[in-house]
């Protein structure tokens, strides 16, 4: 397998002489065959800024820094996990990587392989099937049919400008909607994608929503949305903080919609730190909730949430009461290589999936600039076991949990389950 490099201008080359490595947080480390899958359609390849190259020089058997290079990384679609981080060295220390989740890449075989597992059906998800032309007609019908949602003049934004498929569903009316809520949030996230401090040295990707929707928008988006029985629409969007701080307007959302109609699901997205506030939304009618978070370790989440008054003993009554109730619950899981996969984070988040009674682990490649987090966080403690095997022990030791990528609807878990 070559390895891969880009140039100052960003032209992507592969080197026959020296063999791809990888990372697994900040060692460098081989890459083993069974890892590697061909480039995934929807994938896309970039260089990564104040860096070089490392390679493998099969002649001396060392490690060696390619001056003149830049390393490149694979930004992975829906679907996907990556198993690896490029290899790498920077060359300004003071640098920080935009926040992407960067996979390992080489050249094998005629064509670019990357360390990752599909983790899910990536064709719901995949950009080709949001037409541009389609969802820019949807978004104007559905803005002159409600010229004054605020809501949905936030959603076109989101859809057309920042090209989120979860705001494109909500215009094409299909598979999971979007109905952001909250400009607030009780969690301080290292890697927010939608509000940053001044001084983090990375800018969010995105704008958070300013304003608070009345619930005349929040339902007519809902009820647009849910037309179907598969329908799915979810509170807690990357352009919003957290949902359940507008617990009030949800609540009454939910009961509102639901003396209309019965189809489809409501779905939210939350770190459920706000026990009180996700029992009155549960209670009010919620059918799926997926709950975000990086460890089962309270010094490793911590370290990256700053959760503002709540614990992650919270989010495990969250989820529990949830569960209890008849809700499918899942996680939002960041994953890093070389983090997640040690053995005290498997056996802790193993412990947590068991006692929360957790149907689906959702695998989220962590997008971050890799020596920030790991700065940030504990020193990682246990044998490294690796993702591909950390998934595998994942499957073997809880055999009724799915290993997915997105929030899946009820008749999907019944047919995983062969019922």
């Amino acid at each position: 397998m070559n390895l891969v490099y880009a140039d100052d201008s960003g032209q992507v080359y592969d080197d026959p002489d020296f063999i791809g490595l990888a990372r697994s947080a900040d060692m460098i480390v081989e890459i083993m065959d069974e890892e590697l899958i061909p480039l995934p359609e929807g994938a896309t390849l970039v260089s990564l800024p104040f860096t070089n190259a490392v390679g493998l020089n099969p002649e001396t058997g060392q490690m060696e820094r390619l001056d003149g290079t830049q390393a490149v990384g694979a930004l992975l679609p829906q679907g996907f996990t990556r198993l690896l981080l490029p290899s790498y060295v920077k060359t300004d220390q003071t640098q920080l990587f935009p926040l992407f989740g960067y996979t390992a890449v080489v050249w094998k075989d005629d064509g670019f392989y990357v360390a990752a597992r599909c983790t899910d059906d990536p064709e719901p998800w995949n950009p080709r099937n949001c037409d541009v032309n389609e969802l820019e007609l949807s978004v104007k019908r559905i803005r002159e049919q409600y010229p004054d949602n605020k809501l949905y003049e936030h959603l076109s934004n989101c859809a057309l400008e920042y090209e989120c498929l979860t705001a494109s569903n909500t215009f094409l009316n299909r598979w999971e909607g979007a109905v952001p809520v909250s400009y607030s949030c009780n969690a301080g996230c290292f890697g927010c994608i939608s509000e940053q401090p001044d001084d983090s040295g990375f800018p969010a990707p995105q704008t958070r929503m300013n304003f608070k929707p009345s619930q005349e928008d929040v339902v007519q988006v809902m009820l647009e949305h849910l037309r179907t029985p598969q329908s799915i629409i979810s509170f807690g969007q990357g352009c919003e903080g957290e949902p359940s701080t507008q617990a009030p307007l949800i609540i009454k959302a939910i009961k509102e919609v639901r003396q209309h109609t019965q189809q489809g699901f409501i779905n939210i997205n939350t770190n459920a730190g706000l026990t009180d506030h996700i029992r009155g939304i549960v209670d009010a009618g919620l059918n799926l909730m997926r709950v975000s978070t990086i460890s089962a370790l309270d010094d490793h989440y911590n370290a990256y949430y700053k959760p503002r008054a709540y614990t992650l003993k919270n989010v495990e009554k969250s989820i529990r009461y949830a569960t209890d109730q008849g809700v499918i619950t899942s996680i939002n899981y960041l994953v890093f290589p070389g983090v997640t996969d040690r053995e005290e984070e498997v056996e802790a988040m193993i412990e947590f999936v068991r006692r929360s009674g957790l149907k689906l682990i959702q695998m989220r490649n962590l997008n971050i600039d890799p020596e920030s987090y790991l700065n940030l966080i504990p020193k990682a403690r246990g044998e490294m076991l690796g993702m591909k095997q950390m998934m595998e022990i994942f499957e073997q030791e809880l055999p009724d949990v799915v290993i997915g990528s997105y929030t899946h609807t009820p008749d999907f878990f019944q047919k995983v389950s062969g019922k």
